[in-house]
């Protein structure tokens, strides 16, 4: 009766068939933590005004608002939240008034506790069907709950509130979706075992942002215009910025946990990111492509590295961790409060395009954009102020999607005139006027084509929207999830415990926080003021690069990003000796990830190296196919020989792949690699080979009691790793042992037990194949960082 009295009132019809007839189904939607602070502020408003949009569409609706909370006190903290509850301006009051007071008689309280309260709410909702004769749409439940609770409620679901087969179950959840990769994934296993991926919608309210959202039809809508330019010929650079100007108090307990790159970046900003990078569908409205696309652009990131990253902490965090949280008064956080990542795409339509993702608390405004800067060709011969401004060439071309906030303080979408006039859906967005003395990025407002919503609608409107519409493309698959977790847990990982810049905050920051790409890294522009720093925290700079010996021979040592700068530079001193010498430099690269760093620093810093006369050999190599990410030949192109200029016909990957098949006796791989080894090296004498050194001792890939590789004459051997891949191929002992320079780097804590162990040992290459490097007329120098020599 209820639900009947409902439909007619808002239908406002005279002479109704019965309700069973009219409706299309009924939608029962439940909202877990329904008297939470994410309830109070837009999940009631957003379901309030799903319902007064989709009042007439035919479905019919119940509201279960569900907490931890008593039925009493919960129910009165629930509606006192509900008759606050407000109509849309261009809403009549009469219809207003009407629908408000619909919507709270379709509102009830539950106390949802325990295996028996679902139960309960479950037969409530079959029971309230079967007496208005309605078939069940589907049921919607939102999780407005701290994830830790997701899975004891997903269980609850599952077993005894689902519906019947035939209507669909919509389950939506909130951030943070897992902390790095590895509890990303328990918790997307443990959902899965309760839900279908169709069935869940996770939430990033930033894709329910108007400018956000509209990033994909825009570039659908104005294809014709962008297929030219948007792409690395034409972009200079892309700014995705979310700025803030409240701090983290009050919620330190949460950011202590996540920092600025977990709470910002990871999700609101890549999601961003993605929109822009991603290849078009042939049909944006098709859900599946447009995730499809998405997921192609993360698998084409490239990997961060700690230098992708400027990282700082307003100065009064540190004070407020300690109050909230009981913590002592030494007690130092790492956690960022300011983040700037650069990135970069190796798409062949972006590579080489710097993206920037910024965001802190405690900055200068409050604002967020996404801004795409085209490269300026032009030369203007007629004077600036002779000049058309708003479609001369010589003025900067750029499209913004403006997130809100900041000057504008409206969502729009910016597009310089002197680009072209942009194609916009004229029931969404209608151009903007007035405000000629406003100025967005050093240009005045009239020098942009400028749209504003024709209705701002609250980003949890739009999503509540597009969960009752099934629109799975706004929101996060387990795919692409994991695939966003995929790429940032090693940064997170790295940065752990990396210095912070510390800044004031608001206004007082000044040029403090600015920061600049110098090759493919960014760091700070200002050097960080006295005044500012922990006058306890030991920086690299308070210690000297020890040099000594290890092992009889040279020994440098230094904190790592200044042990691999002085590296690189020995290499390109030798390199450059040996050619002016000899006329060509033939050097050999060990696999694994400390080299990694090693060859950034060379692409990205030394324009100088003699390149062109270098000969690119290989220490080992997995018996992978040279395209998989395991093989070190793929790391070597990635970091290195894609960014430099070696002739093709210098590049000598090991030849692990014959006839189809992988590292095969029968292949005579060694054979081929050895040959061409004495074809093109005098004396088969490296100029200068570069080793790491194992947890086990190993070193390229001789592990300990190899029988191929340690001893005898043989040059290139095969040889089994006790790790996956197992099979490998590497050049011997004897042959390492002819070079006339060899080098051994070695990173990290975790190799601090190993090297204090060969500190010690003899000649005992059976047992630590490291042990065995001593070349018999060159020279061998060690290169081993602070922490793996002093732990």
């Amino acid at each position: 009766e209820m639900l009947g009295r409902v439909l007619c009132t808002v239908l406002f019809m005279g002479a109704l068939p019965s309700l069973a007839e009219v409706s299309q189904g009924h939608i029962s939607v439940v909202l877990l933590g329904a008297t939470g602070d994410l309830a109070k502020k837009y999940l009631w408003q957003g379901l309030f005004q799903l319902y007064m949009d989709q009042v007439s569409s035919g479905h019919s609706f119940t509201f279960h608002g569900a907490a931890l909370t008593a039925l009493e006190p919960g129910q009165r903290l629930m509606f006192d939240v509900l008759k606050k509850l407000a109509c849309p301006p261009d809403e009549s009051p009469n219809r207003c008034a009407v629908l408000k007071d619909q919507f709270l008689k379709l509102s009830q309280y539950h106390q949802l506790k325990t295996a028996e309260n679902y139960t309960v709410l479950n037969r409530e909702i079959e029971t309230l069907l079967r007496q208005e004769g309605l078939k069940e749409a589907g049921r919607i439940f939102y999780f407005s709950v701290p994830p830790f609770a997701y899975t004891e409620i997903a269980r609850h679901i599952n077993s005894s509130c689902r519906p019947p087969p035939g209507a669909w179950l919509r389950v939506v959840l909130e951030k943070p979706f897992g902390h790095d990769l590895a509890s990303a994934q328990q918790l997307a296993a443990e959902l899965s075992s309760f839900f279908r991926e169709e069935e869940m919608y996770r939430v990033d309210h930033y894709l329910g942002k108007q400018a956000v959202a509209h990033i994909l039809p825009f570039r659908d809508q104005n294809r014709q215009f962008l297929d030219p330019i948007w792409n690395r010929h034409h972009v200079e650079r892309v700014e995705i910025v979310l700025k803030e100007t409240v701090d983290a108090k009050g919620r330190t307990s949460f950011y202590e946990q996540y920092g600025v790159i977990r709470d910002v970046l990871q999700n609101h900003l890549t999601e961003a990111l993605m929109f822009l990078t991603m290849e078009l569908p042939a049909n944006v409205s098709r859900a599946e492509e447009v995730l499809q696309c998405k997921l192609q652009a993360f698998q084409s990131l490239q990997g961060l590295e700690k230098n992708s990253v400027v990282l700082g902490q307003y100065q009064a965090y540190a004070s407020q961790v300690q109050e909230e949280l009981q913590k002592a008064q030494d007690y130092v956080s790492t956690t960022p409060t300011f983040a700037g990542v650069l990135i970069h795409s190796d798409n062949l339509r972006w590579e080489g395009i710097p993206f920037l993702l910024t965001s802190g608390k405690a900055l200068d405004e409050r604002v967020g954009y996404v801004r795409v800067l085209f490269k300026n060709r032009a030369y203007c011969i007629q004077s600036e102020t002779l000049r058309d401004a708003g479609h001369s060439q010589c003025r900067a071309k750029q499209i913004i999607f403006y997130i809100g906030h900041g000057a504008l303080n409206t969502p729009a979408v910016l597009v310089s005139r002197n680009l072209f006039r942009p194609v916009m859906p004229e029931d969404g967005w209608r151009e903007a006027v007035g405000q000629p003395d406003l100025h967005i990025f050093g240009q005045p407002l009239s020098d942009y084509y400028v749209y504003t919503p024709v209705k701002e609608r609250e980003a949890y409107s739009v999503l509540i929207s597009n969960i009752y519409h099934g629109r799975k493309d706004f929101f996060i698959t387990t795919e692409n999830l994991l695939a966003s977790w995929r790429f940032w847990t090693p940064l997170l990982d790295s940065i752990s415990h990396q210095p912070l810049r510390l800044y004031p905050g608001g206004v007082e920051n000044q040029h403090l926080l600015d920061f600049e790409m110098v090759g493919g890294e960014v760091a700070f522009t200002l050097a960080e003021p006295v005044e500012l720093l922990n006058p306890n925290r030991l920086m690299p700079s308070d210690y000297r690069t020890i040099q000594s010996k290890f092992r009889q021979s040279p020994l440098v040592s230094a904190w790592s990003e200044e042990l691999i700068s002085q590296l690189a530079s020995d290499i390109e001193k030798t390199a450059s000796r040996t050619v002016a010498h000899s006329g060509q430099f033939h050097l050999a690269l060990s696999g694994g990830s400390s080299p990694v760093v090693l060859f950034q620093r060379l692409a990205r810093h030394h324009y100088a190296f003699p390149w062109k006369h270098t000969h690119i050999w290989l220490v080992d190599e997995r018996c992978v196919p040279l395209t998989d990410t395991e093989s070190n030949f793929f790391s070597v192109h990635n970091h290195l020989l894609q960014s430099v200029r070696v002739p093709y016909f210098n590049v000598h990957p090991m030849p692990v792949h014959l006839n189809q098949r992988l590292c095969v006796e029968e292949d005579r791989g060694t054979e081929l690699y050895a040959k061409e080894i004495v074809a093109l090296v005098a004396n088969a004498s490296f100029d200068l080979v570069l080793l790491g050194m194992g947890t086990d001792g190993h070193t390229a890939s001789l592990f300990p009691r190899s029988e191929h590789g340690l001893e005898g004459a043989q040059t290139v051997v095969l040889t089994e790793s006790p790790v996956k891949p197992h099979q490998r191929m590497s050049l011997s002992l004897s042959l390492i042992n002819r070079a006339k320079q060899v080098f051994v780097l070695v990173l990290g804590k975790g190799k601090h037990d190993i090297t204090t162990l060969i500190s010690r040992v003899g000649h005992e290459p059976r047992k630590w194949p490291i042990s065995g490097v001593s070349p018999s007329s060159g020279q061998l120098v060690w290169y081993v960082d602070y922490e793996a020599l002093l732990g």
